[in-house]
C-alpha cells in the first residue's frame, strides 16, 4: 500500500523545514511526499534534500507566497546521506579545509579598509591549492557571492575549481539577497554543522 504524507513548513526558521523532512522520511519513509514552504531558500534546501533521499521531484507548485512540493519515491533512498556531508580523507590524501566568513569585511576599525582586506583575503584564496575544500558565507558574508560582487569571480572560479561553495539561504533572504545570488549553493545551518563535523580544518574570518 502506498504511503503519502503532507508536511506543513510554513513559517519555519531554516534549518526546520529540513528537519521536519527528515523527522518524516526516518520515521514514516513515505512513498509520496508533500511538502509546504513560504520562503526559496527553504525550497532549494528541502528539494535538494529530498532528491539526496531518493526522491524524484515534480516542478512545485507556487501559489501565492506558498510553495508545494511533490516528491515520489524512486531509487531506494540513501540513508542518512547528506549533500555537504563527505567521508574523511584516505591515506596520502589531501586534508581538508572549510574556510567560514561571516561579514563582508575584515577586522574591525574602518569599513572601507576592511572591505578592501576582504577583497584580498577572497582574491588569495586559491594559493590554499587542493586544501581549501568548502568556502562558507553568512551574514554579511553573502554579499561576497551575489552579483557585483566585487570577489565574484574569484568566487566563481573556486567552485569551478572543485571547492564547495555554500551560501546561506536565511542570510540571503535578511537582505534582500536571494534573487541576487551568483555563486555557490544556497544552504542551511544543518548542512553547514554537517559539513564542519567533515572538515579536519576551519579557518573563520
Amino acid at each position: 500500500m502506498s504511503r503519502h504524507e503532507k508536511v506543513d513548513c510554513r513559517g519555519l526558521p531554516c534549518p526546520q523545514p529540513v528537519l521536519k523532512s527528515r523527522e518524516i522520511i526516518d520515521s514514516i519513509n513515505p512513498d509520496t511526499l508533500q511538502v509546504q514552504v513560504d520562503n526559496e531558500p527553504a525550497l532549494e534546501n528541502v528539494s535538494r534534500f529530498l532528491s539526496t533521499q531518493g526522491y524524484a521531484l515534480e516542478k512545485p507548485e507556487k501559489n501565492g507566497d506558498i510553495w508545494t512540493i511533490h516528491a515520489s519515491r524512486g531509487e531506494a533512498p540513501a540513508t542518512g546521506s547528506h549533500e555537504a556531508a563527505a567521508p574523511g580523507p584516505g591515506a596520502g590524501e589531501t586534508l581538508r579545509t572549510m574556510v567560514f566568513v561571516s561579514t563582508s569585511r575584515l577586522g574591525s576599525g574602518d569599513d572601507e579598509l576592511g572591505s578592501k582586506l576582504m577583497q584580498n583575503f577572497i582574491k588569495t584564496l586559491p594559493e590554499m591549492g587542493s586544501s581549501l575544500w568548502m568556502l562558507v558565507f553568512v551574514n554579511s558574508g553573502v554579499k561576497l557571492a551575489v552579483k557585483d560582487s566585487p570577489v565574484l569571480e574569484t568566487v566563481q572560479r573556486l567552485e569551478e575549481n572543485q571547492v564547495k561553495v555554500l551560501v546561506c539561504g536565511t542570510c540571503l533572504e535578511f537582505f534582500g539577497l536571494t534573487d541576487a545570488k551568483d555563486a555557490g549553493q544556497t544552504t542551511n545551518m544543518l548542512d553547514i554543522i554537517t559539513a564542519m563535523s567533515h572538515a579536519d580544518k576551519v579557518i573563520t574570518v
